[in-house]
């Protein structure tokens, strides 16, 4: 009948629909659907469950915690709430609030292997590994099938420095694995396995995994034409090289542009794809390249990136930057002993010297990633251990840190009563090509492995890498294969960081020659 209201959608109706968005990728219309239903049923179990998965997906902890104790106060007592509702609250670092809450419950279900597991990761991401592998034996007990388990366990050991217990683990788990996120996963924590035990040809091949779709955030390339393998010549051709991943990737992988430079000929051409913010950097340090953008989208938990335009119709094949390694760095002896294989720019250079002056030795230092939610803060050295390296007798200490650390240098000026010199005018962070310029100016940098210390190895700068077990990019060396001039300094145990750092001071003593 003309002008009859459509009668508005059941909260079963809506609820499908916040699914299948879910699914789409389009989480935005997703939260939309959840929340249309919630409005007309509040206490809907589904509903409240489906949108706090949600929002862990979108990391938004704080309101997946705060959902998932909706769900609990529902009634009676459900394991996948108090799993997420614990997830969620190590991802916003209260540890125990976590364990306090996963106890509670298994106090009265102690039989729930679930729960073992997640008191078990939650005394990991606590900084407590050790004692995290009795509860993880307890929740084996319990279910020795349990694939999240096993793979849990085998990530404490490499934590641990135990690579054959993390193998076993994750073999084991390979044989029970169900689906194909549980079996890209294992699939790709071994090839990490075996490229931290310098395997590193089984390593690469494992490594391609990273692209599967099964994956959280996968990476998908939409880029016509064929794929280049290690079995492609590539003498003469015209091949686009994608860099993959995070910054830091980009500039380690990049350690094998000059073979492939060198492979393809003055007969072919080399097209690269990088970062906007590298380009520059790139371009200068490979000019018979043509270097561009990738352009990226981002949807949802996926990057799809596409080609570029000045490559169109071109090109003869294409590959992600990291799948060269197989080609080129099947061992560790096949890197090249070459000191900096990308150029800053020599007027900045200049600029920053000049800045610098001739006064005593200049060390860049950079303490952390940008992210540290949940349990990444325990990744790096706490900021009290960074006093004793800046107050190492006649040097002069330069910021290097990305991101928002005012406050960070404040505590470090009055941990040490030192001020740490701040580069004028330049930002950090976005300006890449600048900073570059500024680390080649250094007489060393000390850097955990972010970005930053990533480029101050592939300019060629005096590196000290602050790292913690299983950092693969070692490939099962004493340093980084990738930077001859960088040092390592290790923890064994994320728990502890005193001892890489006093050796850190120890080598700036030794290397600038004051007592």
């Amino acid at each position: 009948m003309a002008g009859e209201l459509k009668p508005p959608d059941s909260v079963a109706t809506l609820l499908a629909r916040a699914r299948k968005l879910e699914r789409s990728g389009d989480y935005p219309g997703a939260v939309a659907a959840y929340e249309d239903g919630l409005g007309r049923s509040p206490d809907h179990r589904e509903l409240l469950s489906g949108l706090a998965q949600l929002a862990s997906r979108m990391e938004m902890h704080a309101t997946a915690a705060s959902l998932w104790e909706r769900v609990s106060a529902l009634g009676p007592l459900n394991f996948q709430a108090i799993e997420g509702r614990s997830r969620a609250l190590r991802e916003l670092g209260q540890f125990e609030q976590a364990m306090a809450l996963l106890r509670g419950a298994l106090l009265e279900y102690p039989q729930q292997a679930k729960l073992w597991g997640a008191l078990a990761v939650t005394l990991v991401q606590a900084g407590r590994t050790g004692e995290a592998l009795t509860f993880f034996g307890e929740a084996l007990r319990l279910d020795p099938a349990s694939v999240p388990a096993l793979y849990n366990r085998g990530g404490a050991y490499v934590e641990l420095g135990d690579l054959e217990a993390a193998r076993a683990d994750y073999r084991l788990a390979q044989k029970h694995a169900r689906g194909g996120r549980e079996v890209a996963q294992l699939r790709f924590a071994l090839s990490l396995l075996d490229l931290d035990s310098g395997e590193l040809t089984l390593g690469w091949e494992g490594y391609e995994a990273r692209f599967s779709p099964d994956l959280p955030h996968p990476v998908v390339f939409d880029i016509p034409g064929r794929r280049w393998t290690p079995r492609s010549d590539l003498a003469g051709r015209r091949l686009l090289v994608v860099a993959e991943q995070g910054v830091g990737d980009e500039l380690m992988f990049a350690n094998v542009l000059p073979d492939v430079v060198r492979a393809i000929g003055e007969d072919g051409q080399l097209f690269i794809a990088v970062e906007p913010r590298l380009v520059d950097l790139f371009q200068r340090s490979f000019p018979r390249a043509r270097v561009s953008a990738h352009d990226t989208e981002i949807r949802a938990d996926r990057r799809r990136r596409f080609l570029p335009d000045d490559a169109g119709g071109v090109i003869d094949f294409w590959t992600p930057m990291g799948s060269l390694m197989a080609r080129f760095r099947p061992t560790i002896s096949a890197f090249p002993p070459v000191v900096g294989y990308l150029r800053p720019d020599p007027e900045r250079m200049a600029h920053w010297r000049s800045w610098l002056g001739d006064g005593a030795p200049t060390v860049g230092i950079t303490w952390r990633s940008a992210k540290l939610e949940g349990d990444r803060r325990r990744l790096y050295p706490p900021l009290e251990h960074w006093g004793p390296i800046v107050r190492t007798p006649g040097l002069r200490f330069v910021n290097l840190q990305y991101g928002e650390c005012g406050e960070e240098l404040a505590e470090l000026k009055a941990l040490t009563g030192i001020d740490i010199l701040q580069a004028p005018g330049l930002n950090i962070r976005e300006d890449l090509d600048d900073l570059a310029a500024l680390c080649a100016s250094l007489d060393q940098v000390v850097s955990i492995g972010n970005a930053t210390g990533m480029l101050a190895g592939a300019v060629g700068c005096p590196l000290a890498i602050i790292d913690g077990p299983g950092a693969w990019p070692r490939l099962g060396a004493a340093a980084y294969p990738w930077f001859p001039q960088a040092l390592a300094f290790s923890t064994a145990t994320f728990s502890d960081w005193e001892q890489p750092m006093a050796e850190v001071r120890s080598h700036l003593t030794r290397q600038f020659g004051y007592a």
